[in-house]
């Protein structure tokens, strides 16, 4: 069972590896599209892994399915005979085109979709709404009032919307809990640009999505021969899975295998506790799966622990290709 901690300034105790649920948009809308659809036992047994393995939390999204993520989640967790409560729940509201008083209007629509699980964490999921933050935070902080949901947060917010967000927050006595953010051994902007500083003065969570970049820190696309069709569907755009990007990355997925081996784990699983290890509490990642045998292996992220020497090299080396 994995260790739990609390996140942010909330009383949610959640494990350090939660699970991402993008994946089970089934394809409604842009958002909903990156992903194959899943069938609905293949979710329910991506779920029933995740838990079996100690992950107490699933964070999902308006815009995910546009609702078809949290109503496949809540009725995985539902069959699985999980009740209100003995889970945590995070999901985000979608600001594009959209002002905050639609925060107000739309919540119970999430609350439905969530099939009697409550909102533990809401999340602006962009910072490109038409309302400014601090009306957006007053917004949240009238659902938090009226017990709607339970705890704030924020998504893709650098430094100074962050600390906008959570001075708005305070007046009304609450405090922002967490920014989730794209982070991983491959992406560690957030160490350069002021955010990860900034939560750890606030005593903000991170919440790491992408953490294996899409899938290449588990280095099965650096196994693969270059003309096998490496990936198919969006990532087949993306830098890190062109020929060149795959030599970049290869000496720091060789150091994670090598590490792995080492501690009877794989790649993914070494990439995954470097990242909820490194900054001490301070960060916990959202990993996604496709398959059970994927959330098996991320839940598992935590059976061995890596020595500071294997934390240090490893973060070296990624320095040399992280931006």
């Amino acid at each position: 069972m994995m260790p739990l901690r609390t996140l942010g300034s909330s009383d949610l105790r959640v494990s350090p590896i939660g699970l991402g649920c993008w994946q089970f948009s089934k394809g409604p809308g842009l958002m909903g599209r990156y992903w194959p659809e899943l069938a609905d036992p293949i979710a329910l047994e991506i779920v029933r892994k995740s838990i079996e393995g100690g992950v107490n939390w699933f964070d999902t999204a308006e815009a995910y399915g546009w609702g078809t993520s949290e109503q496949t989640l809540s009725s995985a967790l539902s069959s699985l005979g999980k009740r209100a409560g003995e889970v945590v729940i995070a999901t985000k509201w979608w600001p594009a085109f959209r002002t905050a008083g639609s925060i107000l209007r739309t919540v119970d629509v999430r609350r439905r979709r969530l099939g009697g699980f409550p909102i533990d964490l809401y999340q602006v999921h962009q910072p490109f709404g038409f309302s400014s933050v601090e009306k957006e935070m007053d917004a949240m902080t009238r659902l938090a009032e009226r017990g709607n949901i339970r705890f704030i947060g924020v998504s893709n917010f650098n430094e100074k919307r962050m600390r906008r967000a959570d001075a708005c927050l305070r007046r009304h006595g609450l405090r922002l809990v967490s920014n989730q953010v794209s982070y991983s051994l491959l992406n560690r902007r957030i160490e350069s640009n002021g955010v990860l500083h900034a939560a750890k003065e606030l005593g903000v969570s991170i919440i790491a999505y992408s953490p294996l970049s899409q899938g290449i820190l588990s280095g099965k696309f650096h196994a693969q021969r270059p003309e096998s069709g490496r990936v198919s569907g969006v990532r087949r755009y993306l830098r890190n899975f062109s020929l060149k990007g795959l030599e970049r990355t290869r000496p720091l997925v060789a150091l994670l295998t090598e590490i792995a081996g080492a501690h009877g784990a794989v790649p993914a699983q070494v990439a995954l506790q470097w990242l909820v290890s490194f900054n001490g509490e301070t960060v916990v990642a959202i990993p996604g799966a496709t398959s059970p045998a994927q959330a098996e292996d991320n839940a598992a992220a935590l059976n061995f622990a890596l020595t500071p020497g294997e934390l240090g090299s490893i973060a070296e080396e990624s320095r040399r290709i992280s931006p």
